[in-house]
């Protein structure tokens, strides 16, 4: 580990300063615990002014290159030589879109809003906001809040809203009862769908968490009375009419290639797939049709040759629920038929149906089988809970923030953080007037670095995965119900199909990993011994 520069060297490391504060540099060195004959505001500053030295010789040239946005990420170990069978959702996993579709579908659903629902006009001055919410956020309904909350079901003051604005800490305490803490598993349920509390799990869900910010803003803004359960209905209803009438597989379907990114791609992972003798399978909620014309650009008219079941209109998650619903084929036109189905055959087209069938009918059960969606509920929370298959998530936010995380201002900001947060821990012993007062300043500083790097990410929101130092309740979700994630199908071309992907050993902590707070202030997540002797 390179030591600290003496109190007044010139600083000739590589790279900006470390964010924080500039403080003078006190003609002391101090290591340990404080000398007596040292006041406490002496040794403090000494202590933070080295560890600030030292955040910036741990951070080496290059350093702030190292995320790979087309990597796979693995919660769970997972060997490829062992999987057979890959399954594919649709959406947003076999086909991703552009953002221009999230536009086309908030403001189709504004105007539903305004001429179905008899809305203000007004309303249509309101633009889609491509970047002001993101996924797996929570909106209380009864409120009328959109929030983010961690995996301890508490939310992060600071990314509270009311329509657009943001509500104050003392307001959000207010409102919930002196507590920042909500309980999900009454409120919200495990599919994340109310009554009182609803969690935006699909892309799908970004132009409707952006209408209701809107409408909201308008009514208060106006000064116009209103009830956020109703407003929350038909936003939802109107939202669930764009899709319900098909506005949104005409759209796509008459501009593919305005709509549609990244179709090589996915026939690349299809045929490299395909070539190794793997069976494939489709199990999507849109129609075929739809279905069709989108495969048809991407992999071209014979794409059912690399299938082996094709399943539309399938009803997820009762779909991998529910017993109730047969199994129909579709004819060549899309037409549903009458026969029984006794087997699932390449080269046809099956509607609705249900898991147990296709488990009975298949043979295709437990860990020989990995399936790709993006909804953690909907596509994979019960294949892997009830049924044991692999799951893999596509988080297409992961290329975004893995950009943001490679940049030298985030990096240097976070391991700063971490430092001043492992001087707070450890020197917190010091407890007269000065020292509390400095402590207190650090504090404030800790702050203004957590809004800092949350910003990086979203002004409003932060990053999808991290509530400041707690994951959010989404990225718990995710590594709960997914054994690998990644950006998009693609990533798998960067592995042959023998590759064993290994999770990273997260610390627990009671644990003694290195950890950038621990090397800088020599806390090992032990029991200060020597400083808090005192104390008992």
């Amino acid at each position: 580990m390179p030591s600290a520069l003496p109190p007044h060297a010139p600083n000739n490391n590589r790279g900006p300063p470390i964010a924080g504060k500039n403080r003078p540099e006190e003609p002391l060195r101090v290591s340990g615990r404080s000398n007596k004959k040292v006041n406490n505001k002496t040794y403090l500053w000494a202590r933070y002014n080295e560890t600030k030295r030292l955040v910036h010789d741990l951070i080496p040239p290059g350093v702030c290159n190292i995320l790979n946005s087309s990597a796979v990420y693995a919660n769970n170990e997972v060997s490829l030589a062992e999987v057979d069978i890959y399954g594919f959702d649709y959406d947003y996993t076999l086909a991703l879109y552009s953002s221009a579709l999230n536009t086309n579908i908030y403001n189709t659903a504004r105007d539903i809003l305004i001429e179905h629902y008899k809305y203000p006009q007004a309303i249509r001055k309101y633009d889609y906001i491509p970047n002001f919410a993101a996924r797996g956020l929570h909106y209380d309904i009864q409120k009328g809040l959109l929030m983010k909350i961690d995996a301890f079901h508490y939310i992060q003051l600071g990314t509270v809203y009311r329509g657009l604005s943001p509500v104050s800490d003392e307001e959000v305490l207010k409102l919930y009862g002196g507590t920042h803490h909500v309980p999900l598993q009454q409120d919200s349920g495990f599919y994340g769908k109310g009554p009182k509390v609803k969690q935006f799990m699909d892309i799908f869900s970004i132009p409707e968490m952006n209408l209701l910010a809107v409408v909201n803003d308008f009514f208060i803004s106006n000064d116009i009375e209103y009830d956020p359960v109703h407003l929350f209905r038909d936003v939802s209803d109107a939202i669930g009419m764009v899709h319900i009438k098909g506005y949104m597989y005409k759209w796509v379907i008459q501009d593919l290639e305005k709509y549609i990114m990244r179709g090589d791609e996915t026939s690349a992972v299809l045929q490299r797939l395909a070539n190794q003798g793997k069976k494939l399978f489709l199990i999507t909620n849109s129609p075929y049709s739809f279905v069709d014309k989108g495969m048809t650009y991407m992999v071209g008219k014979d794409w059912r040759d690399f299938f082996d079941v094709v399943i539309v209109q399938a009803d997820k998650p009762h779909f991998f629920t529910d017993c109730a619903k047969p199994f129909r084929r579709l004819d060549g036109n899309g037409d549903l038929q009458w026969d029984k189905i006794d087997s699932l055959d390449k080269g046809h087209v099956y509607k609705q149906g249900n898991l147990y069938d296709f488990l009975r009918l298949t043979g295709w059960r437990g860990s020989r089988v990995l399936y790709f969606g993006d909804h953690l509920y909907s596509d994979l929370a019960d294949l892997m809970l009830r049924h044991g298959w692999r799951t893999g998530a596509i988080v297409p936010e992961l290329e975004m923030e893995t950009k943001v995380v490679n940049t030298e201002q985030y990096a240097r900001s976070l391991t700063w953080l971490q430092a001043l947060t492992g001087l707070l821990e450890r020197l917190q012993v010091h407890r007269d007037p000065e020292s509390k007062k400095i402590l207190q300043e650090w504090l404030m500083e800790r702050e203004e670095l957590r809004a800092m790097t949350k910003n990086l990410f979203n002004p409003q929101f932060g990053s999808i995965f991290r509530t400041c130092h707690n994951p959010t309740y989404f990225s718990r979700r995710l590594c709960r119900f997914s054994d690998l994630y990644m950006a998009s199908l693609s990533c798998l071309l960067n592995y042959d199909l023998s590759y064993t992907f290994y999770p990273r050993r997260t610390p627990l902590q009671h644990e003694a990993p290195l950890w950038m707070d621990q090397l800088c202030t020599g806390c090992m997540k032990t029991p200060f011994l020597e400083e808090m002797s005192f104390i008992r």
